[in-house]
């Protein structure tokens, strides 16, 4: 369970300027007490070991300029839903600490109802949602700067 406080406590990173943009089903006001809300959820399936689904949505860094904090939580929203993770409890983070303005997504794997959330081939299920959330939002996505680097 560390790992799930260490990740949310990156997140929530105040030297990196951190700011929350989205929480869902969550009360709690530092890692500490959103990892304890995670962790009774969790507790309802024992079988599953890693349980905190984590995610980093990064726009380009010209769109990343100028996106508002209300764009990015509309970002987050978006791909949360795309995801079919809407009914799990969240928190997203943008870190504007770089040139690159970022979100980090934290998303309890396991569900009210103790069922835990199929990760297989997640990394390419998350890359293609992303890519659909900033094609629908308008945004340059990695495979246009890809193809603009070909040519």
């Amino acid at each position: 369970m560390s790992h799930t406080k260490a990740s949310i406590s990156y997140g929530w990173n105040q030297e990196k300027d951190a700011e929350i943009i989205h929480s869902q089903y969550l009360a709690g006001e530092n890692p500490k007490e959103i990892t304890e809300e995670f962790k009774i959820i969790q507790s309802q399936n024992q079988r599953t070991q890693k349980n905190t689904l984590s995610f980093v949505l990064s726009p380009s860094v010209e769109d990343g300029k100028k996106l508002s904090r209300q764009q990015l939580k509309e970002l987050t929203k978006k791909f949360i839903k795309a995801m079919n993770l809407k009914e799990r409890q969240a928190i997203a983070f943008v870190h504007r600490d770089k040139e690159h303005t970022h979100i980090h997504l934290y998303v309890n794997r396991i569900g009210f109802d103790g069922k835990a959330y199929k990760d297989s081939f997640i990394g390419k299920k998350s890359q293609q949602k992303a890519y659909e959330v900033a094609r629908e939002m308008g945004l340059t996505n990695a495979r246009d700067i890809q193809y603009q680097r070909l040519d």
